[in-house]
């Protein structure tokens, strides 16, 4: 078992696919922090120093009456909140995940060669007396029944 185990790990798919994986967690760990941390804060400045992070509303009390001024301590007194600061974060997050994959699997398409088609062996030829198409095979033409050279 350990040695099948073993080979289907050791299968090329496998391995592309956990480093995909791997690199494709840290990629979306850098655009949670460039959206939380470097294009939300001008934006929220833009709307009059709104901190998009700590946009909730409450929907119960918590043990500690409100108001509350962050999200930190509405959780902290066990408050029950919808975060749609945090969701507006996180759908930005992935509009630019995925405008950065439409981009890079743009950019391989590109750069992947278009092949031309094998060119196909002939499957017929012209009679050399009558000219008429004939298959490759023939020995004599069935127009002007002609011996074929060659065949």
């Amino acid at each position: 078992m350990l040695k099948e185990f073993k080979a289907f790990i050791m299968r090329g798919n496998v391995v592309d696919m956990a480093v995909g994986i791997v690199i494709g967690s840290a990629f979306g760990l850098i655009i949670k922090v460039l959206v939380s941390d470097v294009i939300m804060p001008p934006i929220g400045l833009l709307m009059g120093g709104v901190d998009f992070s700590n946009l909730f509303v409450v929907l119960k009390e918590g043990a500690t009456a409100g108001p509350y001024t962050a999200l930190a301590d509405a959780k902290a007194a066990g408050a029950v909140t919808i975060n749609y600061g945090v969701f507006t974060n996180t759908v930005i997050s992935f509009i630019i995940v995925g405008f950065a994959i439409f981009m890079m699997i743009k950019a391989l398409s590109k750069m992947k060669k278009k092949e031309p088609a094998p060119e196909e062996a002939p499957t017929s030829k012209d009679c050399s007396f009558c000219f008429s198409s004939i298959s490759i095979k023939a020995t004599r033409c069935p127009h002007c029944t002609s011996e074929l050279a060659g065949a």
